[in-house]
């Protein structure tokens, strides 16, 4: 049922402080852009999409700040990647933790109130060696 994640989506009161928040974390501008509405990177291995929504346009029961699912996008360095956003201003929502044999997690809050899973994945590196990047 499930077949890929399709856009994980954050929510900011200033879209272009977010915008420029995340062009410089991922290192790459957005690819496409709504004025006023809508920014998207492409990102990682798959090219998933990353979206930056103006928070006017959030589902009416959604909340302001950290809650919910996290999404945990692999990384290669997660000591490095979680240094680096708190260097940019994020904070600590989940320490660096050891779950199991080559899995570790942590996520951070950005500014503008969304929760960024990282984790180093085992599993992901072997589907990635089996089918390649896009």
């Amino acid at each position: 049922m499930l077949r890929g994640m399709a856009t994980s989506t954050f929510y900011a009161d200033d879209l272009e402080a977010a915008k420029d928040w995340y062009t410089e974390f991922l290192g790459l501008e957005p690819y496409f852009h709504v004025p006023g509405g809508y920014y998207e990177f492409r990102i990682g291995d798959y090219l998933h999409e990353f979206g930056i929504i103006n928070r006017a346009f959030a589902p009416a029961r959604a909340t302001k700040g950290p809650g919910g699912a996290i999404v945990n996008w692999h990384v290669d360095d997660l000591q490095a990647t979680f240094d680096r956003l708190l260097a940019l201003g994020a904070t600590e929502y989940d320490p660096i933790t050891a779950h199991s044999e080559g899995f570790v997690t942590a996520s951070v809050v950005d500014p503008f109130g969304n929760v960024l899973g990282l984790m180093t994945n085992p599993h992901y590196l072997e589907v990635l060696a089996k089918t390649g990047p896009a």
